[in-house]
């Protein structure tokens, strides 16, 4: 009998979820359509999820002469609009700029506030033209590029001895004295932008907190590529099925952590008076002012990690 009462829950479960899917489903797909472009009709519920194939955009190509350059779709229950023409883009973004300005966020990125960090997926407004202003003003001038000259060959230079010490230790146990390059390149690539934000590298071969940083990293990259059914049936973000905004979570809590330790030196640093002649990104971040009329007044410690998390990303 325990049997058969677990059966008809989960077949009542099951089938409330369908109709769940089926009543989100008509409500998205009710209504006018005259004033969408041209595409192929779904299937009910995942839409075109499933007409793409492997090769989407091979896929994309082949329905452009069918419909058009401007293409419509439905992955799942998300409206999905393609544009595949320099004439088509120039016109969206000439006549429709504002309305489009704002990316679709993958629900991963949402977690921790990341995508309000960065430039890419922050929704546009006061603070995302302040985040604009203060990278391209701060960080991506070409005098502070022309001044990193010598700490891109410094962090160049350290990369290069971190191999040969690994490639002789391999060899000094035995090995064959092959190094993983992948490893000392993301090392170095950290370690450079690091030295452009807050003037000291992030990453050590030989420290805890750098190897923590590291493979934190390398995890929340992994989470943050993998397919999410979330993306395409909102319905099921508050469930998070796959786990992945929670790995996320966890994830980017460690780099912050270490970020954030950094980030609290420097306050130190300015409070007793021990501050850098020369300025960086950081600083830049710590001493934003705000008119009040847009954006905050300044900066939450919380914010100031998230982008320096981003701009390392």
């Amino acid at each position: 009998m325990e049997w058969m009462s677990s059966a008809l829950i989960w077949l009542s479960v099951s089938f409330l979820a369908s109709l769940l899917l089926l009543f989100s489903w008509t409500r998205a797909t009710k209504g006018s359509t005259k004033q969408r472009p041209p595409g192929p009709p779904g299937w009910p519920i995942v839409g075109n999820m499933f007409d793409l194939g492997t090769m989407p955009h091979q896929t994309f190509y082949k329905l452009r002469a069918k419909y058009g350059p401007v293409l419509w779709l439905k992955l799942g229950l998300v409206d999905t609009m393609v544009i595949q023409s320099a004439k088509a883009a120039a016109e969206l973004f000439k006549n429709h700029d504002l309305p489009f300005s704002d990316r679709k966020v993958p629900e991963a990125l949402t977690a921790s506030g990341y995508n309000k960090g960065s430039l890419a997926m922050a929704r546009y407004g006061p603070d995302w033209r302040i985040l604009r202003r203060l990278c391209s003003m701060e960080l991506l001038i070409n005098k502070r590029l022309h001044e990193s000259a010598p700490i891109r060959q410094k962090c160049i230079d350290k990369m290069v001895e971190w191999i040969e010490e690994d490639s002789a230790s391999s060899r000094a146990r035995g090995g064959s004295g092959g190094v993983e390059l992948v490893r000392f390149l993301h090392i170095m690539a950290f370690n450079l932008v690091g030295n452009l934000m807050l003037s000291r590298d992030l990453l050590d071969m030989q420290s805890e907190s750098g190897e923590v940083f590291f493979e934190s990293m390398n995890m929340f990259m992994q989470w943050a590529g993998k397919p999410n059914v979330a993306d395409f049936f909102p319905f099921l973000k508050w469930l998070d099925p796959q786990g992945i905004k929670r790995n996320m979570a966890r994830h980017m809590g460690r780099c912050m952590k270490v970020v954030a330790g950094f980030v609290d030196e420097r306050v130190h640093e300015k409070e007793s008076g021990r501050e850098k002649v020369k300025k960086d990104f950081l600083d830049a971040l710590l001493e934003y002012e705000g008119d009040g009329k847009e954006g905050p007044t300044k900066i939450s410690k919380k914010n100031m990690n998230i982008i320096i998390l981003v701009i390392q990303c």
